[in-house]
């Protein structure tokens, strides 16, 4: 499956909102989902519980469905989106990541 793929199938599930109610929808839904991310790792780590790799993954399903759905609202695909990341990055770290770049980037 391609990540555009990803994105056409996750929208059969879309509410039928305009495109600036998607996008609001889509920016909570994200922070949400994170949270819950977060609080697996957190609970793994501090408090005693085994880590649940499947409730993870589950989670960051949720995560990649709202990137879709902010991408919808956007008007752009995921593609655009990651292939805008991956340009970033490469021009940031051109050999890869390296902390002292980290530290002293320009932007």
């Amino acid at each position: 499956m391609t990540v555009n793929d990803y994105h056409r199938a996750a929208m059969r599930t879309a509410p039928e909102l305009d495109r600036q109610q998607m996008l609001i929808d889509a920016a909570l839904g994200l922070t949400g989902e994170a949270g819950e991310v977060a609080d697996l790792v957190k609970k793994a780590n501090y408090q005693g519980h085994i880590l649940d790799k499947d409730a993870i993954m589950k989670e960051l399903g949720d995560v990649a469905w709202y990137i879709a759905l902010a991408c919808q609202g956007l008007g752009v695909t995921m593609q655009e989106v990651f292939q805008m990341n991956v340009d970033k990055l490469k021009k940031r770290y051109p050999d890869g990541f390296d902390a002292w770049m980290s530290r002293n980037r320009m932007e």
